[in-house]
């Protein structure tokens, strides 16, 4: 609702641009105002009248309980056999004794204005649980996320367990290892190889999981320690939050080679994951990174290659130029990559800072989210 200062400063407005050659229609719609609307507020004199909605009289609706009648659902759920049940369990039993005062709805909304309508029960309210944090790659080396999964063994409910480390950002697997179970000693001896073998001993670097006893084990934790990597974990029962390294098993058992079966030794199950993954790193066109191999974009290969890419397709726009109808198509290499980022929250009205992202980081590619489809 618009106050009379307000509205007497707008039709003053609209009438100095009338008196100015514009049309009135115009110069409503230039103020986001209907013409019906501004004739609406001149009383019959063409002054301008105040809004009288709020002051107006309105009949009381016939349906609306009277405070008798709320008084009366206070005291019904006060009472000693009503104490501890909510209106859904009160209405039916009144029924039952041939009584009706008023609906469920309106026992709750009574109980609500009253103060006494509160949550009850021995079971912990729902909590809204902290974000994770959000971490960015803008080179190898800079965020790993690791995870432990089920290989089938030689009888149904034997299972060997494969450690399986992926970098975020060239989506390599930097380490991997079966063991027939899972232990924090196992993870451990995962990771340090790794952070040899990638050379990153004195970088930066953060290590993602989830809550499980091998990720938070005190020989995890140690090790983490004295290699110097952050630990980063999962909010828990939410596997959304670890999606690299979910992607990235469901690549590996849905590969054309998984032995359906099961692995007869865990011997074997090694030397299949071994394929697995020299393949995935070294021929698997991967696309999240604009289908090129992990090993390419770990070692910085790919920014060649896809510009080698667009040249072909520019030169084949330039043969046929009646076959393309925009440009051609994105081989602009990829640049940051977040893992978790923060989003915004209509509910709450907050801004996250993902959505605040430029378009292009990390050397002129477009950011990448969690949402990591390894196909």
């Amino acid at each position: 609702m618009t106050s009379a200062p307000d509205r007497q400063e707008i039709a003053a407005l609209i009438a100095a641009a009338t008196e100015a050659g514009a049309r009135p229609s115009a110069a409503c719609a230039e103020i986001g105002l209907s013409p019906r609307t501004l004739r609406r507020w001149r009383d019959p004199d063409g002054r301008i009248d105040e809004d009288r909605r709020p002051f107006a009289e309105r009949p009381t609706p016939a349906n609306k309980l009277s405070e008798e009648e709320r008084d009366h659902i206070v005291a019904t759920c006060n009472l000693p056999e009503f104490a501890s049940l909510p209106p859904s369990q009160i209405v039916p039993r009144l029924a039952d004794q041939g009584t009706y005062i008023a609906s469920e709805s309106s026992y709750y909304r009574v109980l609500r204005e009253r103060g006494q309508n509160h949550r009850r029960g021995r079971a912990r309210p729902a909590t809204r649980r902290k974000p994770p944090t959000s971490f960015e790659a803008k080179a190898p080396c800079q965020v790993w996320s690791w995870d432990i999964t089920w290989l089938p063994g030689p009888i149904a409910g034997a299972f060997f367990y494969l450690y399986l480390i992926v970098d975020i950002y060239s989506r390599k697997i930097v380490g991997w290892e079966v063991h027939d179970r899972e232990t924090a000693e196992f993870a451990a001896q995962v990771l340090e190889r790794a952070v040899w073998s990638e050379r990153c001993l004195t970088s930066p670097l953060v290590l993602h999981a989830d809550n499980g006893s091998p990720m938070k084990g005190a020989t995890m934790k140690v090790t983490m320690e004295r290699l110097g990597v952050i630990a980063s974990f999962s909010r828990p029962r939410v596997s959304n939050d670890n999606p690299f390294s979910e992607a990235l098993f469901r690549t590996c058992k849905y590969t054309p080679n998984w032995p359906t079966r099961g692995f007869a030794t865990i011997g074997e199950a090694r030397t299949w994951v071994q394929g697995f993954a020299n393949w995935y790193n070294l021929e698997h066109r991967h696309s999240a990174i604009r289908f090129v191999t992990p090993d390419q974009r770990h070692r910085g290969e790919d920014r060649e290659l896809l510009a080698s890419r667009h040249q072909v397709y520019e030169l084949a726009r330039n043969d046929h130029p009646e076959r393309w109808s925009g440009p051609t198509r994105n081989w602009q290499p990829l640049g940051t990559v977040w893992l978790n980022p923060e989003r915004s929250d209509p509910r709450r009205g907050g801004d996250g800072s993902a959505d605040a992202l430029p378009h292009e980081a990390g050397g002129g590619g477009p950011v990448a989210g969690p949402a990591d489809q390894a196909a």
